[in-house]
């Protein structure tokens, strides 16, 4: 949004810097899993320690360091991943035969992981624009488009298609579901490379585990600049300086995170969804329905109060977006009416919708009201 002279980035930068911390945290608990896999001796706070350390050693080197690291680091990740696709598959513990049900208890638990798949989708769009200026300004959009859509797309269905295939073995084989309880997604990977792989299972898993600090440094890199957007004294501060902080408070959050993870996880990506889902649509009508494109946008008018919309319909819009998640949420803390008449979340659907329409109609009225 960028706006100058109203509340309105300020809260934008807020989430910004909470979703940062928080897809941070969760990379680092996933990486000491991974560890304690290869070695169960290794306690969950070590492995932390490292993957926060590693990810500080990258991300504190600065913008161009982040770039060249994770230009390679996709490369051998890719590859291990081919090798468990074929370990597993060879293993023969995938079950496509499930005990599904049907009606409405499942139509809500699928909307549910719906609201978690779409958390991990949308996850980086709040602060993608931080790495995406060494796209070459000749290109046209719709390259630029489809290589970031692609760029996305493939990885994730890749990535969660493997992840839920290996997920079903933990119903009918002791071992995946014994790995799944000491140790997560580590525990799962393990199980699948480990036995069949010995050593050279171990080296892929400490592989894994490094290839983390590619997804985290983005994380713990955006922090600082999420905080130099709240206030003009926070810009004054070197970035590294909250970068360090950052890691901090992912550490400060990981360790006792990391023995309660599976809700401690479920909590955070669909939280995020739901604000992300607001952002998104008070962010895409705008830019469809107002600015009609790229061309209604002024750069040059970023820092000029006085030249950007001054914020109340964005800050309205937010607010109808947050009563679509209250309504629509079903949590262990909190099941909305609607949520719980659908039997699953329909918190993001609802926040999308509400802030779309809204903002629409606040939009226009502030348009006319302000002229700009």
């Amino acid at each position: 949004m960028g706006l100058k002279g109203s509340c309105v980035a300020e809260i934008d930068a807020f989430f910004n810097v909470l979703t940062c911390l928080g897809w941070s945290t969760l990379q680092i608990v996933l990486g000491a899993q991974l560890f304690h896999a290869i070695n169960p001796n290794m306690p969950g706070w070590a492995g932390i320690l490292v993957i926060a350390f590693v990810t500080l050693l990258v991300g504190g080197f600065g913008y161009n360091v982040v770039h060249k690291y994770q230009r390679w680091s996709w490369i051998p990740m890719f590859i291990i991943y081919l090798i468990v696709l074929g370990e597993f598959a060879h293993s023969g513990h995938f079950d496509s035969l499930l005990p599904l049900e049907s009606g409405h208890a499942e139509a809500g638990r699928i909307l549910s992981f719906g609201s978690t798949v779409f958390s991990a989708a949308t996850g980086l769009c709040s602060y993608a624009a931080d790495y995406t200026v060494y796209q070459p300004g000749s290109s046209p959009r719709s390259t630029i488009f489809l290589w970031s859509f692609a760029g996305l797309l493939l990885p994730l269905l890749f990535v969660e298609t493997l992840g839920c295939a290996i997920s079903t073995a933990t119903v009918r084989v002791d071992s995946f579901l014994q790995a799944w309880q000491d140790a997560g997604v580590g525990g799962l990977l393990g199980n699948v490379l480990i036995p069949p792989l010995g050593g050279f299972g171990r080296f892929c898993l400490v592989l894994l585990a490094l290839g983390i600090i590619a997804n985290n440094c983005p994380n713990v890199y955006s922090v600082s600049f999420g905080i130099q957007v709240l206030s003009r004294r926070s810009a004054r501060v070197p970035r590294l300086i909250w970068t360090l902080l950052g890691v901090a408070i992912a550490i400060a959050i990981g360790i006792p995170a990391y023995d309660n993870f599976a809700p401690w996880l479920e909590t955070f990506l669909v939280t995020t969804a739901y604000w992300l889902a607001i952002y998104e649509a008070i962010a895409l009508t705008e830019h469809f329905v107002f600015r009609r494109g790229i061309k209604g946008y002024r750069p040059e008018d970023y820092d000029t109060p006085s030249k950007l919309p001054v914020g109340y319909a964005a800050l309205g819009a937010f607010g109808f977006g947050v009563a679509g998640c209250v309504l629509g949420m079903t949590q262990e803390w909190w099941t909305g009416p609607i949520g719980a008449l659908s039997g699953g979340d329909l918190g993001f659907e609802l926040a999308f919708g509400l802030s779309a329409v809204s903002y629409a109609v606040l939009r226009t009225v502030e348009r006319n009201r302000f002229k700009r």
